[in-house]
């Protein structure tokens, strides 16, 4: 593997450790799967969907999440009026997935090879 697929494929694109980091937070976890349905949310919206889930956060909180994703390139806000809107951008995990993939299907082959000469 390649340092550039290492770190996340260039482009300007956070590497693949940034964007596991950020997705190893349960907060982050169900910020992302809200925003998953293709609607942006405002601050107030993604709040509420948390509090409604049981976790009591606040404002603060959910805004200290939701920069972290943005750090990560997961979602981005867009202004709408006074209110900023998040979305999703699923490119990150996207790559993520392709990078899995790869390395999954590198360990495929080891074990292949392993079982090869066990079984001579």
């Amino acid at each position: 593997m390649s340092q550039k697929d290492r770190r996340g494929g260039g482009g300007g694109r956070p590497g693949h450790a940034a964007v596991f980091a950020a997705l190893g937070d349960e907060t982050r976890l169900a910020l992302v799967a809200r925003l998953s349905d293709g609607r942006p949310a405002s601050i107030s919206q993604l709040t509420e969907a948390q509090s409604a889930g049981g976790s009591k956060l606040t404002r603060q909180a959910i805004t200290k999440h939701l920069r972290v994703l943005e750090r990560a390139r997961i979602v981005h806000g867009v202004r709408s009026g006074r209110e900023s809107l998040f979305e999703l951008d699923p490119k990150p995990m996207e790559e993520l997935r392709e990078y899995l993939d790869r390395v999954s299907e590198q360990w495929d082959r080891a074990l292949g090879r392993l079982r090869s000469f066990v079984e001579e």
